[in-house]
């Protein structure tokens, strides 16, 4: 396997043991650093934002704010960070969620010791990893990212659609993302008439149907 050049990586875990147990695993291969830690999920978003590793590796039952809700706000605000979620979960709703909330990969803890580093580099190249025990679902799974009614928007209008439906309005979605109030709004008139969406509560439903965000 082909070595990443200066990968930055956060891991969150609420466990200390298994967070020195997944630094084993990243940093012998080289050029691989993890620069931060999070306990929780709050901490994995400051931390994010501290950091800006180019791949997060969260836990989903964290503290103060679960993995997925942590996954969502870091991928809404930095998208140049990719999280991968490592965690004993392996249900077929929980994996879902993850994807809808936009983890680039998902590897079950009992198989981080084989998969971990496989779900961290394609991560890195923008490439979705799925533990393999998951793989009877995985169509499925690749479907509802490239398929599903969110195919038809760009990965930037999904982000502004997310935070949309959190309640942000255009002046603090353009300061989130980085971008001119005036591109945000030319997104959201974008998304709305993709969509076929004539108001913004259109907009919320719209994203609660298609997992964005949580009723």
């Amino acid at each position: 396997m082909r070595a990443m050049s200066e990968l930055n990586i956060l891991v969150a875990d609420d466990h200390e043991i298994v967070r020195q147990g997944i630094r084993n695993i990243l940093e012998p291969q080289a050029h691989w650093t993890v620069v931060a830690e999070a306990a929780n999920g709050n901490e994995a978003v400051e931390k994010s934002a501290e950091f800006k590793p180019q791949v997060a590796l969260l836990d989903v039952g964290m503290p103060e704010m679960n993995g997925l809700e942590a996954t969502r706000r870091i991928r809404a605000a930095f998208p140049q960070t990719e999280v991968v979620i490592l965690t004993v979960h392996d249900s077929e709703q929980t994996v879902r969620e993850a994807v809808s909330c936009g983890a680039r990969g998902y590897v079950v803890k009992s198989d981080a010791g084989r998969d971990l580093i496989a779900a961290v580099e394609s991560a890195a190249r923008h490439q979705f990893f799925l533990s393999p025990k998951l793989a009877p679902c995985e169509d499925g799974f690749q479907m509802s990212t490239r398929e599903g009614p969110l195919a038809q928007l760009t990965r930037r209008e999904c982000e502004i659609l997310q935070l949309l439906a959190e309640g942000y309005g255009n002046k603090e979605i353009a300061s989130k993302l980085q971008i001119s109030v005036k591109t945000a709004e030319t997104h959201r008139t974008n998304m709305m008439r993709k969509i076929s969406a004539h108001s913004l509560a259109d907009l919320v439903r719209y994203a609660i149907r298609n997992g964005l965000v949580q009723p």
